[in-house]
């Protein structure tokens, strides 16, 4: 008999290493995932697209201190009861028009729209860590599901072997019935599990797909833990000096900030200067006259509703607004680094026991089955015993798991979860490519305009 109770003990303990050895010749690894995640984003590319938005707000405010040419055509013919008052005449004009002082109205707009999209470049980098974030939970969750289903296989496989172990000690009359319906039970209760698990490794598949942009490969050993800083108070202090939702926050300080400054300067009159020129073509005498004017103008507010008064009392209430949103975001991301720290800190802590605790339920189970094959155990002490030892296995699988999704998401909160701080091997977004082309204005018809154009389409192909 004990080589019926052996035969499945080294079975599960193959089983159990095989299960560990996932890594082929073309495993993926995290920073092959992470590539992947990063080049498949359409999140990415929405926001890059809004900062690009951003960037033209920055040229249409700069637009108010370059000049504004237009220009006008009219063809008119006047009918009156006398024919010879009929006539008929034509006329094509350009105007111009320049702004040379507003108070600095028009400066601070353009310092408004430069803030914003400084904002939304920092907002492109914070969407940028939560892919990062979600890349990494989709890659150890899926490695993690597929532990677990290879290891209730092996449980299948093991119960199976105990069944049959019970019903031939139940023949020689060793046990009783009742140990054979505790087996029966044991291993319709492990199909169960292992329905379930498969189920969580499609689920996690499913992610994985979604995020990473293909379905998961074969995936390599656990990298090494990126490097974490044991100091908590100064992973916050980096969080508060670096972290792009921080940033981000700041620079919508400034920009309301600039706001205000150009709604006050509405209530100041503007000096404008002014030219015209014209052609005007007499039909009937076939005259032609031409004409130029040039001159220098001032204009201000006198009465508009309170309208501009409003506007200064909007923009002053937008910027008591982003000042305690600074506030607000400066304490989430401080709470956010101690939590990280916190998970961090208690996975490792259960990581030792965990490992502990299987050495612990192989000696029992080994223990226990050799006690089992003398008679001194039943049925349901050897199920047990192995019970306790795939909770072990499955307790440790999962506390590596969240090992490294938590030591990831300290980088996350400090704000050092980037394609560039990971040092991934991408052709990274540059913003300020699009920002220098268009922040001066570019005529549609300009070698500048050109090149815009070839950004664009690349873009878009993309």
């Amino acid at each position: 008999m004990k080589t019926l109770f052996k035969k499945p003990l080294q079975l599960f303990a193959l089983g159990v290493s095989l299960s560990l050895m996932t890594t082929t010749a073309h495993s993926e690894t995290l920073a092959d995932a992470l590539v992947s995640a990063y080049n498949h984003s359409g999140l990415l590319e929405q926001n890059r697209a809004l900062l690009r938005a951003a960037d033209e707000d920055v040229a249409s405010a700069s637009a108010a201190l370059l000049p504004i040419v237009n220009w006008s055509a009219q063809a008119q013919r006047t009918y009156s009861n006398s024919i010879t008052s009929r006539r008929s005449n034509a006329s094509v004009s350009v105007n111009a028009e320049l702004l040379l002082y507003d108070f600095g109205g028009s400066k601070a707009s353009i310092e408004a729209a430069r803030e914003s999209v400084f904002a939304t470049r920092s907002q492109l980098l914070s969407i940028e860590q939560q892919i990062m974030l979600r890349a990494v939970t989709a890659y150890f969750n899926v490695r993690s599901t597929s532990k677990f289903v290879a290891l209730r296989q092996n449980n299948l496989r093991l119960l199976i072997q105990e069944l049959r172990a019970a019903k031939d000690r139940f023949d020689v009359g060793e046990v009783t019935r009742t140990d054979v319906a505790l087996a029966e039970a044991r291993l319709a209760q492990a199909r169960s599990g292992l329905a379930n698990a498969q189920g969580e490794l499609l689920r996690a598949r499913a992610e994985y797909a979604n995020v990473i942009g293909h379905q998961p490969k074969s995936l390599a050993q656990l990298p090494r833990l990126p490097r974490i800083s044991g100091n908590v108070t100064s992973a916050q202090s980096q969080a508060v000096r670096n972290h792009p939702d921080m940033i981000a926050a700041q620079h919508q300080v400034a920009s309301v900030e600039y706001s205000i400054k150009s709604a006050e300067a509405a209530f100041k009159p503007k000096v404008k200067a002014t030219g015209s020129l014209g052609l005007q073509n007499d039909f009937s005498s076939g005259d032609f006259v031409n004409n130029a004017t040039i001159g220098l103008g001032v204009s201000g507010p006198i009465y508009n509703g309170g309208k501009i008064s409003s506007s200064v009392r909007r923009a002053t209430a937008q910027r008591d607004a982003m000042r305690a949103n600074l506030h607000v975001v400066r304490h989430n991301l401080q709470q956010s680094v101690a939590n990280a720290y916190a998970f961090y800190s208690s996975v490792n802590a259960a990581l030792n026991a965990n490992q502990q605790q299987i050495r612990a339920s192989r000696v029992a189970f080994r223990g226990v089955r050799e006690e089992a094959s003398l008679g001194a155990r039943t049925t349901l002490d050897v199920l047990n015993a192995e019970n306790e030892l795939l909770n072990a296995e499955a307790a440790l699988i999962s506390t590596q798991t969240e090992q490294y999704i938590a030591a990831y998401t300290i980088l996350s909160a400090t704000g050092s979860l980037t394609a560039k701080n990971l040092g991934l091997n991408v052709q990274q977004y540059d913003p300020e490519a699009y920002y220098k082309l268009v922040k001066d204005g570019v005529a549609k018809k300009s070698k500048q305009g050109a090149q815009l154009d070839k950004v664009l389409r690349a873009l878009q192909k993309d």
